[in-house]
């Protein structure tokens, strides 16, 4: 049973486990000093899975003499405890080391009840890089899915791609997933983010292990813009090399009333020159009369209103500027 002696206004600490003399004594009342401010710390966390450079306090009825002073996972796993000896920590959890040490001690205390305090979360970082509320290295706090970790750095942003990459060290064996390659010490996968939010393949949301690389890379997007269109923005390709015209369109919840579909333009980038212009006769193309128009990544498809039709013609530049815009205030779409 464990245990937690309160005072009025101060914080409770617990006291280190005495292996000398085994008497009861008062416990320490003290602040620890230099927490970071994180809500894990101080808590006890029967779950929290263990790993080197992880800070522990211990918590019992004996003597003081290491009353508030943490003892850190060495960097081989180990703790080493008089009387106790030495605990191989890393790997088990908070509840699974206090069972080890509460059963060694009992040749010498009838009930220990020891219990141990998570002081510092050092050992099991993450890193989330890319499309992401805030990229970075996050730690782990006990077993977390995919999607868990990516709701920790503030989700997918809008122009996030739907396949995440993880990479894993070999030590911990493969990745288990169907797309896993092992290169060297480390194996890779990719995920669809989107087939598990739909619960198409909700097998996917693994769980994310210490030293795992998270990266969400940009969804590669076409654009569909102009005074006629409905619903102008960029939509992703989701993993697809190209979509149709006429897809695009209905993704776009189609033309507007009065626009121009025999001045539509494609606006196509070409490498390591400028973008070029392609006229694209809508009309024909909706009415079967001409061969659907293909749309590669960054491609634009531009549909002006009849009425502008040579009164105000638009240049690439500022058609490249309106697909930016009507990404940014109107909206990514899948």
């Amino acid at each position: 049973m464990h245990w937690q002696t309160k005072f009025a206004g101060i914080a409770t600490v617990g006291v280190g486990i005495c292996f000398g003399a085994l008497i009861p004594v008062a416990l320490a009342v003290v602040q620890t000093p230099g927490l970071p401010n994180n809500p894990s710390v101080g808590r006890h966390l029967p779950q929290y899975v263990l790993g080197p450079n992880d800070e522990i306090n211990f918590m019992s009825i004996v003597a003081p003499e290491v009353a508030n002073k943490p003892v850190r996972v060495s960097t081989s796993g180990d703790i080493n405890l008089p009387m106790v000896g030495r605990v191989h920590a890393a790997g088990k959890s908070v509840e699974q080391v206090e069972t080890e040490i509460n059963e060694r001690l009992k040749t010498y205390v009838k009930e220990p009840d020891v219990a141990i305090s998570v002081t510092q979360l050092k050992s099991q970082p993450i890193s989330v890089l890319g499309a992401v509320g805030s990229p970075g290295v996050v730690q782990l706090e006990g077993m977390k899915t995919l999607v868990e970790v990516l709701s920790m750095v503030g989700g997918l942003k809008p122009d996030a791609g739907s396949r995440v990459k993880i990479t894993r060290r070999t030590d911990w064996g493969p990745i288990p997933l169907p797309s896993v390659q092992v290169y060297g010490e480390n194996s890779t996968a990719e995920v669809d983010v989107r087939s598990i939010e739909d619960g198409t393949n909700p097998e996917q949301n693994i769980q994310i292990l210490p030293y795992d690389v998270i990266n969400v890379p940009r969804a590669e997007l076409v654009y569909v813009i102009g005074e006629g269109i409905k619903q102008p923005g960029g939509f992703a390709l989701n993993n697809r090399i190209e979509i149709s015209v006429i897809e695009a369109l209905a993704r776009a919840h189609g033309t507007a009333l009065g626009a121009s579909l025999k001045d539509a333009k494609l606006i196509h980038p070409v490498p390591g020159a400028k973008r070029v212009e392609i006229p694209v006769n809508l009309k024909d193309v909706l009415a079967g009369k001409s061969k659907d128009v293909l749309l590669q990544a960054d491609d634009i498809l531009y549909v002006p209103l009849s009425e502008l039709k040579g009164t105000a013609r638009k240049s690439i530049d500022s058609i490249i500027n309106m697909a930016v815009g009507a990404v940014v205030y109107r909206g990514l779409y899948y």
